[in-house]
């Protein structure tokens, strides 16, 4: 990870399998990866963090680079996810997010009155603000040296408002659910600033190598079926279709994307008609009901309870049999329902990987 490469003349895929369950083509396997797979669960990667601060490692392409690939090195994933943090848009806006020890992410002044959406950027260059993300971006695929497909991705318009109100993370978000019913317009206001950002760094990532998207809709499940319909989904639906028809305009690959709205079974249906691909799942939905409201036209995403890779190695086995039974071992891409835990045994996220290759390879055959 230490050259300065062009996002051109990458090296050719090997193993595409992520790529064709995406776009819903048949796979002999079903390929696996791990939300937060590139984290502190693995010593190499406390070892490689130890000495920096959060942000300034999220600013470091090289380290960036080194992140994502320590989880290859160990597992054999079928894609790579970019190491950053969906909080680098709030900082493009001119926000100050600060990594406090034992607190989380803390914006040193959160948004509190209508007044303080002055203070952001209207018009952002992504490519000034969050041209690090890219570098990071060209030099892990060329790093990857084509073994699996990297994903890029950002946080969706609602999950960062709340955080850009709340100023870090919250059990009720109240203040950040208290603009959607006093300030709806701000709120728009806000949300579209936001969606026209995300939109153009979705595109800069691709243009700068990533080969599949996600958008994490992470607080979605602070919201009601009609404020996610008023205040979310409109700019998930947005992005969708603006990032797909700027990369036709600049004649960039038409890569997959994925929505991830964490807790939001109630827009189900109305998330696989939003223009994504892909629909990932927490673990809190059976993933037979998961299909009957989705259809036959999106790939699934997920969903195991992060926690069972707490049990033993043999019941994590099982787990994953019955959790591709019930999905279907097609049009799936094995996921946990959210990001691995710090004290996760690597043993045990290796056990969950081996377990669905081997399953999905079984189920297929027979």
């Amino acid at each position: 990870c230490s050259f300065t490469p062009s996002p051109k003349g990458f090296p050719k895929l090997k193993n595409d399998t992520f790529l064709r369950a995406a776009r819903g083509e048949e796979t002999e396997h079903t390929p696996v990866w791990c939300m937060r797979q590139a984290g502190r669960y693995l010593p190499e990667f406390r070892e490689t963090r130890a000495a920096q601060d959060f942000f300034a490692t999220c600013r470091s392409p090289k380290l960036c680079c080194e992140l994502t690939l320590q989880p290859l090195r160990r597992f054999p994933l079928d894609a790579a996810i970019i190491f950053s943090d969906i909080l680098v848009v709030p900082q493009a806006l001119g926000m100050e997010v600060v990594m406090v020890p034992g607190k989380g992410p803390t914006f040193t002044e959160p948004l509190k009155e209508v007044e303080d959406l002055l203070k952001l950027r209207q018009k952002v260059d992504v490519t000034a603000e969050l041209g690090y993300v890219f570098q990071a971006i060209t030099l892990t695929r060329h790093s990857l040296e084509g073994r699996v497909p990297l994903i890029g991705f950002s946080g969706a318009p609602w999950t960062l408002m709340s955080y850009m109100i709340e100023g870090g993370g919250s059990t009720t978000m109240a203040k950040a659910k208290s603009w959607l019913y006093r300030h709806p317009e701000a709120s728009h206001q806000l949300l579209r600033l936001l969606a026209n950002v995300i939109t153009d760094y979705l595109v800069g990532q691709v243009a700068a190598g990533a080969q599949a998207l996600q958008l994490f809709e992470s607080h979605a499940g602070h919201l009601g079926p009609e404020q996610f319909q008023d205040f979310a989904l409109p700019y998930i639906r947005d992005i969708a279709q603006a990032v797909k028809s700027k990369l036709k305009e600049e004649a960039l690959p038409l890569v997959p994307m994925i929505i991830f709205a964490k807790d939001a079974h109630y827009a189900l249906r109305d998330l696989a008609h939003a223009g994504y691909e892909v629909v990932g799942l927490d673990w809190t939905i059976r993933p037979q009901e998961a299909r009957a409201q989705t259809g036959k036209d999106v790939t699934l995403q997920g969903n195991l309870d992060p926690c069972a890779l707490y049990a033993p190695k043999e019941k994590i086995g099982e787990l994953v049999k019955k959790m591709l039974e019930d999905f279907g071992t097609q049009r799936y891409i094995a996921n946990l329902g959210h990001g691995l835990y710090p004290d996760m045994s690597p043993e045990h996220v290796g056990a969950f990987v081996e377990a669905v290759h081997s399953h999905s390879r079984h189920i297929n055959k027979h």
